[in-house]
């Protein structure tokens, strides 16, 4: 499976969460330098059921993908013209990959020049980013997000060879 970027952006430490828009990512092995998710652990939440809040544990969110097709049927969903990547605070939005979030944990995500990310798991939706997309919109869809978003949020990764990402360049699908 073969898609392009079409979209790069960073999520700054202390920003709720959208992402600035970016034309270039270096990724490095503790992920995309400036990047709220950057470093090599994370300390586990709300999202890592079963372990105690604040265990430190290996950072598998160190970049967030969505798909372009699957921002716009969110959007159509909720009735909106548009759901720009940056109120999901996502660092990467491709196109050609319509089912982005069903590719399976252990997947490897290969961008043209070689950089490359591990891919970890579904990003699951969340009533934080409803708040920022009823906010950008100005329509009431805060409540519906998660159901609208559900199985169509992007997917978390890691990096797995570091090197810069270039919106435009191609991007390759592989299992593992």
């Amino acid at each position: 499976m073969t898609g392009r970027v079409t979209g790069l952006a960073v999520c700054r430490p202390g920003a709720r969460v959208e992402s600035e828009p970016a034309l270039v990512l270096e990724l490095t092995a503790e992920g995309v330098e400036g990047d709220r998710h950057f470093g090599p652990t994370l300390r586990a939440g709300p999202r890592q059921r079963g372990i105690a809040r604040g265990t430190l544990l290996p950072n598998t969110r160190q970049v967030s993908l969505v798909s372009r097709e699957e921002c716009a049927a969110v959007a159509q969903a909720l009735g909106l013209a548009q759901l720009d990547f940056t109120w999901l605070s996502a660092n990467v939005e491709v196109e050609g990959l319509p089912r982005l979030s069903a590719v399976a944990l252990g997947w490897a995500m290969r961008f043209e020049g070689g950089a490359c990310l591990r891919l970890e798991g579904e990003n699951e939706p969340c009533r934080k980013a409803g708040r920022v997309v009823a906010a950008r919109s100005g329509q009431p869809v805060e409540a519906a997000f998660v159901k609208a978003a559900w199985q169509r949020r992007g997917l978390l990764a890691r990096v797995e060879a570091p090197g810069v990402v270039h919106v435009g360049a191609r991007v390759r699908l592989e299992p593992p």
